[in-house]
C-alpha cells in the first residue's frame, strides 16, 4: 500500500483514539496523563499498533495497558465510523518508554555537566 496513505490513516487513528481515552473510555484503571505518542497500521490495514506514553509508576502503566485491552473492542468499532476504512484495524497497544528514557538521559548529563563545572571551579582556584 501507498506509504503516504499509511501514514494519514496512522495519523487518523492516532487522532481517534487520544480523543477516545482523554474523553470518552470512563475505565477507572486508565490514568489520565495518557497519552498516545505513535501508530503504525499494517500495510494491510488489519493492525494499528498504538504507543502509549503513561505518566505513573509500573503499577499505573500496568493498569492502564489492562483497561486499553479490555476497551479493544470499543476502539475498533469508534476506529470504524469515524474513519471511512472497509474494515477498522485491531488495535495492539504497546507501552511507549522513549520519554522517560529521553528525561533519564537528560538528567545523567545534567549530573555529569554540574560535577565537571564543580571539578573546573576546584581547579581553577
Amino acid at each position: 500500500m501507498n506509504k503516504k496513505r499509511l501514514n494519514r490513516i496512522s495519523e487518523e487513528v492516532k487522532r481517534v483514539v487520544s480523543e477516545l481515552i482523554q474523553r470518552e473510555i470512563k475505565d477507572p484503571r486508565i490514568n489520565p496523563f495518557t497519552s498516545v505518542t505513535k501508530v503504525e497500521v499494517t500495510n494491510d490495514l488489519s493492525y494499528a499498533n498504538i504507543y502509549i506514553s503513561i505518566m505513573g509508576n509500573d503499577d499505573d502503566k500496568q493498569n492502564t495497558l489492562e483497561g486499553l485491552k479490555s476497551a479493544r473492542g470499543f476502539i475498533r468499532r469508534e476506529i470504524g465510523n469515524r474513519i471511512d476504512l472497509r474494515h477498522a484495524p485491531e488495535p495492539v497497544f504497546h507501552i511507549d518508554e522513549s520519554i522517560e528514557h529521553s528525561l533519564y538521559i537528560s538528567k545523567l548529563i545534567d549530573k555529569i555537566h554540574k560535577e565537571d563545572e564543580k571539578k573546573r571551579g576546584d581547579n581553577g582556584d
